[in-house]
């Protein structure tokens, strides 16, 4: 049985002109993954990464805390297919002044609780994309950003598993990390657990920055182990160390 990890990446820099870069929290929160794993003697046979600056990012910062025998794939593979989805695409076509950065911070700011504002125009903008009604208006459908997640994970699982069968009987079980965003992680489980959209939307508020959801998996089956863990964000004692944007 093969143990697939799937990394939210750290906290991004919302708010700035590249949301696609880690904020020093950031750093920090994939810094104490890595040493989790080090201290709990984790090691991976393959480390993947969605593509996006802050998943290498947080590959680089995370393994570069464990000790070179746990790392067993020294070729690192990008695999696009576990990038998120167009989330400035998805904002703006449910309010265009997303488009516009002061249009949009004034449209927050009119509200008492402007981070609960974002959450509640995030969410309604996720609706109407997952909904189909207005499919035309994005360049990637629901559908086919969830089945494109589930394509990368299923390859990610037969990789393993031929692996794991080349070796023999006695070949150590794989263990299978990848760096990846909350929406592709939140798609994933659905797929596993058979989710209605309403909760994927739920789900991917709450994914932690720096987050481990673990898989576990055999030829033809892949199966939750534990989703959202971030007992190694409680180590820092501090009440703004687990962030979810």
């Amino acid at each position: 049985m093969g143990t697939i990890y799937l990394v939210r990446h750290g906290q991004a820099s919302f708010g700035s002109a590249n949301y696609d870069q880690l904020s020093e929290l950031g750093f920090e929160q994939v810094r104490l993954l890595g040493q989790w794993f080090a201290n709990t003697r984790q090691g991976f046979h393959r480390v993947v990464m969605g593509g996006m600056q802050r998943h290498r990012q947080s590959a680089d910062t995370c393994l570069a805390e464990l000790p070179k025998a746990l790392l067993h794939d020294t070729e690192w593979r990008t695999d696009t297919d576990f990038a998120e989805f167009d989330h400035h695409q998805v904002l703006q076509r449910h309010c265009p002044e997303f488009g516009h950065a002061d249009a949009f911070k004034r449209l927050l700011a009119r509200s008492p609780q402007p981070q609960l504002a974002f959450r509640n125009l995030f969410e309604q903008a996720m609706l109407r994309w997952m909904s189909g009604a207005h499919a035309d208006d994005y360049v990637e459908s629901w559908p086919q950003f969830r089945q494109r997640c589930v394509d990368a994970l299923e390859r990610v699982a037969a990789q393993a598993d031929a692996a794991q069968g080349a070796g023999g009987a006695d070949a150590p079980s794989q263990a299978s990390i990848v760096f990846t965003s909350g929406g592709v992680i939140a798609a994933l489980t659905q797929h596993l657990l058979g989710l209605p959209d309403q909760q994927v939307v739920t789900l991917n508020w709450s994914l932690a920055n720096g987050a481990v959801t673990r898989l576990r998996h055999t030829p033809g089956q892949i199966s939750l182990s534990s989703l959202n863990n971030y007992a190694h964000l409680e180590w820092l004692g501090e009440a703004g160390a687990i962030t979810y944007i």
